[in-house]
């Protein structure tokens, strides 16, 4: 049985957001005829559930309105913003490319902010001769010290009134190579004073003798983001540039750029920045410094660690691209930012999964059962549906069931309170599928550890055959012995032990890493039809979990298996208690 694992998109249903009612406006009163957005990630690492959220929204927004405005040119572009040799590989651009397919997105095209090099070089000198640039030759120290801050205005540049000729003549000598790192930098020149720190002389360009990924050693000076994405942006065409709140302050220089080159650049549009709420979810991270500080720092196994929030991660744990869908549009898109309860993500996957997952049996923490009277060459195949009755879904397996099974060590106690309805000295339970047992003996080691249960069954409580009618209150799960696959299981949780990451020192961070985030249990028993199941398949283990044949490593005869969330929520009620 598999489950699948990615179906593309579909045209979402028509939500409601103040984003849309900005584009729906925009339409109306015929300032636009059509909608382009883009999703802009830098490919210095990899993307994580925040992204997703991001998306979704401009992948979600272009199906929207494709289907309102057939014909229109309406689309959503990948352009990535690779303005940072130092940081930026093609690894990450093919990982972020896999990411945003597997959710089940396309785009109508792919785009580099270095296809634009050329036009911003070209653009900065126009503002040089406009007077709107000059080359600044402060260090960084004092560029920082005559910055100012929120309550003092900043000092003009001492370089700040060089003519039109000298700061050409320096421009382009920074461009031929001709100074080193942090020599110069070209500013815009706007307003020190300005409340905005943002937009106190901004850096545009600096000097960076390091080869790009895209473009090679053709450049030894680079573009600021914030002076190329808008370039990038009307280039493009884009209508609405949607971006999370931190960026809202960047706003301000983004139409500084726009509309101090418009006239000259002849934008194909005018595109207008819009700011919606980063997604922060509770007992987790999603700064990229504190993912990178846990991957560098082998605190996990890697990009692609299933306690991580990346969306790799979130992949290899087991969740669906349909589920993360579910749970972008389930927390909306909002002005304000707020923390979304991790219990909200994990009932969109259990919604989806328990549509897709197949039922199945596992004992983990295998205790052996011993059936006396059952003969010792029996084995009998036992009817078991894959799916509950209220999952419109056919499909069955045979059960082998023999003298020998393993059922769970929690499912066993010697010494029981009255309204525990499991197996205990001298009493009965149902074996799932199964009949009735009763536990006759309890066999211990020297350390007094129990090892084996000697019990026996009632022939006449076979499920579906029970002529006596007799019932009990307690079913258990189990798997023959003799038939059983070995696995491996990890049991993935919560990556963080506390609500909200420490915002303080690095230690303090680390020890607030969950140390039950994951345990590896060796030696489980997975019944028979699970040695087939392949890397990606995932299931539920009845009483356990919703799990996934572990994708790297799963090796044909010693499955690993991987906790994708728990079958109820009790997290919070265990945190509580």
């Amino acid at each position: 049985m598999n489950s699948s694992d990615s179906e593309p998109a579909s045209t979402p249903p028509k939500a409601h957001d103040f984003i849309r009612d900005i584009i729906n406006k925009d339409l109306e009163e015929k300032r636009q005829t059509k909608v382009i957005t883009r999703f802009p990630p830098e490919p210095n690492g990899f993307l994580h559930i925040g992204h997703a959220k991001s998306i979704c929204l401009n992948f979600g927004l272009a199906l929207d309105y494709r289907e309102r405005l057939p014909g229109s040119g309406t689309r959503c572009h990948l352009r990535f913003d690779d303005t940072d040799p130092i940081k930026e590989d093609t690894l990450f651009e093919d990982g972020i490319q896999a990411d945003v397919r597997w959710l089940g997105f396309q785009w109508d095209g792919l785009y580099h902010a270095s296809d634009y090099f050329e036009k911003m070089y070209e653009y900065a000198e126009h503002l040089i001769m406009t007077g709107k640039a000059y080359v600044c030759s402060q260090t960084d120290a004092e560029s920082k010290a005559n910055r100012g801050d929120v309550k003092t205005p900043g000092k003009n540049s001492p370089y700040r009134d060089r003519s039109v000729e000298e700061n050409l003549d320096l421009f382009r000598r920074m461009r031929k190579g001709e100074f080193p790192d942090s020599a110069h930098v070209l500013r815009g020149k706007i307003d020190m004073a300005n409340a905005n720190m943002k937009m106190r002389d901004p850096m545009l360009y600096r000097i960076r003798h390091t080869a790009h990924h895209m473009t090679g050693d053709k450049w030894c000076i680079y573009p600021m983001y914030d002076f190329a994405h808008p370039i990038s942006d009307a280039i493009e065409g884009i209508t609405h540039s949607i971006c999370t709140l931190e960026f809202e302050n960047n706003r301000e220089l983004y139409d500084w750029v726009i509309d101090n080159l418009i006239e000259y650049a002849k934008f194909p549009s005018r595109p207008h920045q819009y700011e919606f709420a980063r997604l922060s979810l509770n007992y987790t991270v999603l700064s990229k410094r504190r993912l990178q500080e846990l991957v560098e720092g082998k605190h996990v196994s890697g990009w692609d660690d299933p306690r991580l929030p990346t969306i790799a991660g979130l992949r290899r744990r087991g969740y669906t691209p349909e589920s993360l869908r579910a749970f972008c549009a389930d927390i909306g898109v909002a002005k304000a930012n707020s923390t979304v309860d991790m219990a909200q993500l994990e009932f969109h996957i259990r919604d989806d999964l328990n549509q897709k997952a197949p039922r199945v049996l596992a004992v983990l923490k295998p205790l052996k059962v011993v059936i006396e009277n059952y003969p010792d060459d029996k084995v009998e195949e036992l009817d078991a549906s894959y799916w509950p009755h209220d999952v419109p879904k056919t499909g069955t397996r045979k059960l082998p069931f023999s003298r020998e099974v393993f059922i769970e060590q929690d499912d066993f106690m010697e010494e029981a309170p009255k309204d525990y309805y499991r197996l205990a000295p001298g009493k009965e339970v149902r074996l799932r599928y199964a009949y009735l047992i009763t536990c006759k003996e309890v066999i211990k080691d020297e350390s007094g550890k129990v090892v084996e249960l000697r019990c026996t069954y009632d022939t006449e409580t076979k499920v579906g055959d029970n002529p006596v009618g007799r019932k009990v209150k307690g079913t258990i799960h189990w798997v023959s012995a003799r038939h059983a696959i070995g696995a491996e299981v990890r049991l993935y949780d919560r990556l963080l032990s506390i609500e909200a990451p420490p915002t303080g020192k690095d230690s303090e961070f680390l020890n607030a890493i969950n140390p039950g985030a994951l345990q590896v249990i060796e030696g489980c028993k997975l019944e028979r039809s699970l040695g087939e199941a392949k890397p990606g398949d995932r299931f539920q283990f009845e009483r356990q979990g919703y799990f996934i044949c572990d994708e790297k490593d799963s090796k044909p005869g010693a499955p690993v298996f991987n906790r994708i969330v728990t079958l109820k929520d009790s997290y919070a009620r265990t945190q509580k208690k």
